[in-house]
């Protein structure tokens, strides 16, 4: 099985930008479809940017269409966020997913996680 570890979050003001990091461990990359999630308190998890591992379509949740873009490094079992012009209402625990079956939307799908990267945006 694939082990996850998300790095890259912190403490931006409004307008600035974030990269987050996923790197995989113990399996092949390629073979999963990957996926960035975030949970603000009160919330539920949600997908935010995914990767097709078949027909590598990504997908992007409308509310950070144009600010945020996914991408993975099947060399480097390696995949990214880039966060640009970050909101408060970005402020969440960021989760990088890994899902071996069936193509997925929801974090119920997935079943693979790793332990999570806080990101504050301030005002």
């Amino acid at each position: 099985q694939v082990q996850l570890a998300e790095s890259g979050g912190g403490l931006v003001q409004a307008g600035g930008s974030l990269r987050l990091s996923c790197v995989a461990s113990g399996g092949t990359f390629s073979s999963y479809h990957m996926g960035w999630f975030r949970q603000a308190p009160g919330k539920e998890r949600e997908l935010i940017a995914g990767i097709n591992r078949i027909t590598g379509v990504i997908y992007y949740k409308d509310s950070v269409k144009g600010r945020f873009a996914i991408s993975r490094d099947n060399a480097k079992n390696t995949m990214y966020l880039q966060m640009n012009s970050l909101k408060p209402e970005d402020t969440a625990v960021y989760y990088c997913a890994a899902n071996s079956g069936g193509l997925s939307y929801s974090a119920s799908g997935y079943n693979y996680w790793g332990q999570g990267t806080q990101v504050t945006v301030s005002s």
